[in-house]
């Protein structure tokens, strides 16, 4: 029996799949893999609901003004010596990293692109939409095995190279379900759905070529969500035939409360982990939402919080102590530049793209990040400075004494305004992205950035924090929701124009709007923008 037959097929007893099935979602969808994704649900999501729920948790207890700090209880791991388990050959050297979402045209480029490793992201660059979900494991599959291609509307064609980039996938996160697989009819968690689909058709072969598989995890809170991954791909090693220890990921450290457990994220993923990466925009979002209630820890204007100011340095020279005192690789952050036509545009912002990347390789970093395959040139000529013939630079480990927990919270020392236009850019850039997610696109090329959820976050974010902290505009104009209501109405209509103008569909810009005003006027700050508008596109 042909088990993808309609929208809603039964494929075992407890299995139910949601969503339209096109013609070759049955090489992904296929019954021993959902079988496998079943196992790890039945092994795993009660742990997974209980640490959403500790979460929640510990953000009562940071309202209440219990702020995060070094855990007493994990002191031995601090204190004692240990190393992480070496990585293999293939990712001794990642000094250059580019990600992006998985459409077959992208995958193709980023794996062409001369990268040392392409970041397949399911996660903040990709609309979970159920079609670009399967897709994108079709693509991935097609790409592991050296036979993906794609021929464009104009008649390029697209195929890849002899040598590509090492492949890692990123799945959602742990707060995130996938509504189109049903298990006992509650939905499976997205976080094992990317895993489970991605390991099991691609982790033997992988494997064989010592290549993988390779996976980098997002939103990580705490270690105990740490050790929820090592013992999933303990037992996916186990159920696949792997040897212990051949699936490595990456942690990015992109959430304040993480920031403060690096080295026990590490201890807990010690057997499977290639590294931490400064996930430097979510963990901007993160500060801002775990600390919401809290005036004291007001930002300025996005574009003013860079590295550079104490608290983002802070974090960025304690991961690559941490790293480095461990034996592991630390990755820098994402340049989200856009090459522009406007050979003016693209000059300032490659100098602005090489004194991050020397600031980075200066700090100690092993590699760093990139969003586009023309900068990928760029960031090598920087590290390829400093690292010359090494892999990387894991022997520095910076004589700095640890940075203390009043460094990491001192969020008042990113000084700063916020302009009439810095407030404008947070809402168009909201809406224009939501928009965006909303038609099926999770990476927005916008004024030359490519912005993900994680900067849709940080501007929603800052909406709502300073409308309820009453922050003032630097012509001292109080923000009020009343003026967040002009303005919007006011970059409403404007991108309304220009998609008319442009022949544009605008008929999901109605639903970004909506769902901003409940974001950013709601009294209770929510978790994530993408759990409130992922119920507009099931």
């Amino acid at each position: 029996m042909n088990p993808i037959m309609s929208e809603t097929t039964t494929m075992t007893g407890n299995i139910r799949l949601k969503g339209e099935l096109k013609a070759g979602f049955e090489t992904v969808l296929t019954p021993e893999a959902l079988s496998f994704l079943a196992f790890l649900h039945d092994q795993f999501d009660t742990r997974r609901q209980t640490l959403l729920v500790q979460r929640k948790d510990r953000q009562a207890e940071i309202n209440e003004g219990h702020f995060p700090t070094c855990l007493p209880a994990t002191e031995d791991v601090r204190k004692n010596e240990w190393k992480v388990d070496p990585v293999p050959p293939c990712l001794q050297n990642r000094r250059v990293e580019i990600t992006g979402p998985v459409d077959r045209k992208m995958v193709i480029n980023a794996l062409n692109s001369g990268a040392n490793v392409y970041m397949a992201d399911f996660e903040d660059a990709t609309s979970p939409t159920w079609q670009n979900i399967i897709e994108g494991q079709m693509n991935l599959q097609d790409a592991v095995r050296k036979e993906i291609s794609y021929t464009a509307a104009d008649g390029r064609s697209y195929h890849l190279n002899d040598e590509v980039a090492v492949l890692m996938v990123r799945p959602r996160g742990w707060h995130l379900d996938e509504a189109h697989i049903l298990i006992d009819n509650k939905p499976v968690s997205a976080s094992l759905t990317d895993f489970a689909l991605f390991a099991f058709h691609n982790g033997a072969l992988l494997s064989a070529r010592e290549q993988g598989p390779f996976f980098y995890l997002p939103k990580i809170e705490s270690h105990l969500e740490a050790r929820l991954w090592n013992d999933v791909f303990n037992a996916a090693e186990d159920m696949l035939g792997l040897t212990q220890g051949t699936i490595k990921a990456t942690v990015l450290i992109e959430t304040i409360t993480a920031a403060f457990e690096m080295e026990e994220i590490l201890y807990e993923l010690r057997t499977h982990i290639a590294g931490l990466n400064a996930g430097r925009w979510d963990y901007i979002f993160s500060i801002i939402k775990k600390f919401h209630r809290h005036p004291q820890f007001m930002m300025p204007e996005r574009a003013l919080v860079t590295m550079n100011v104490p608290f983002m340095s802070a974090y960025a020279r304690q991961l690559v102590k941490v790293c480095h005192k461990r034996g592991a690789h630390a990755m820098g952050g994402m340049s989200a530049f856009i090459p522009s036509k406007n050979e003016a545009v693209n000059r300032n912002a490659y100098e602005k793209i090489r004194s991050d990347k020397e600031r980075e390789v200066m700090q100690g970093y092993d590699g760093t990040w990139v969003a586009h395959p023309k900068l990928v040139s760029v960031a090598r000529e920087i590290f390829d400075k400093v690292l010359g013939d090494q892999p990387n630079q894991k022997h520095m480990i910076p004589a700095h004494d640890d940075v203390t927990a009043a460094e990491l919270l001192d969020v008042a020392s990113a000084r700063g305004t916020i302009s009439e236009y810095g407030f404008r850019t947070n809402v168009n850039v909201a809406l224009l992205y939501l928009e965006s997610w909303l038609s099926g696109t999770g990476a927005a090329a916008l004024y030359n950035l490519m912005e993900d959820a994680a900067t849709a976050e940080i501007s929603r974010a800052q909406l709502w924090q300073w409308i309820n902290h009453r922050a003032m505009l630097e012509d001292n104009r109080t923000i009020t929701t009343a003026l967040y209501q002009e303005i919007c109405d006011e970059e409403f209509d404007k991108i309304s124009d220009e998609f008319f103008t442009a022949g544009k569909d605008a008929s999901r810009l109605q639903t970004a709007r909506l769902i901003l005003d409940k974001l950013v006027l709601s009294p209770t700050f929510e978790d994530f923008l993408t759990l409130k508008a992922y119920t507009y596109i099931q």
